[in-house]
């Protein structure tokens, strides 16, 4: 298991981290990431002025990012993603955990481009993909 201590800057969506730092990578099987949510993103102007919320597709780029590192491969692209879960807002102050596992084919390997997202706050789930396929 190699541990790092900030996001590589390929991580780097919409003039945000996608995270911002790896905990824990197992190469083609798992990556655990921190995202520190704070007041300061300019995002948090228009969405929304009076309740800022990190807006779900902001996770879904951040499950993409770390899904890209832990397989190894930069260039991969989302195809397809089933039974996406927003459970709680995601607020400034908060830290988010995003955690995602290789899921396995047919023959129980684990699948490069298929993996399981999920994202807790304060150990509470916030969002997950149940399967997000990439190519």
């Amino acid at each position: 298991m190699t541990t790092f201590h900030t996001a590589p800057p390929s991580a780097a969506t919409m003039g945000a981290p996608a995270f911002d730092r790896v905990v824990a990578i197992e190469p083609g099987v798992s990556a655990v990431a921190h995202l520190n949510v704070t007041g300061t993103l300019p995002l948090f102007a228009t969405h929304f002025p009076r309740y800022p919320v990190l807006p779900g597709v902001l996770l879904i780029e951040s499950a993409l990012a770390l899904a890209r590192l832990a397989a190894g491969e930069p260039g991969l692209r989302l195809r397809h993603a089933t039974r996406l879960r927003f459970r709680r807002f995601v607020v400034p102050g908060d830290q988010v955990e995003l955690t995602v596992t290789a899921l396995t084919d047919e023959d129980g390997h684990a699948a490069s481009n298929r993996w399981r997202f999920e994202a807790l706050v304060a150990g509470e789930p916030a969002a997950s993909i149940a399967s997000l396929t990439m190519a």
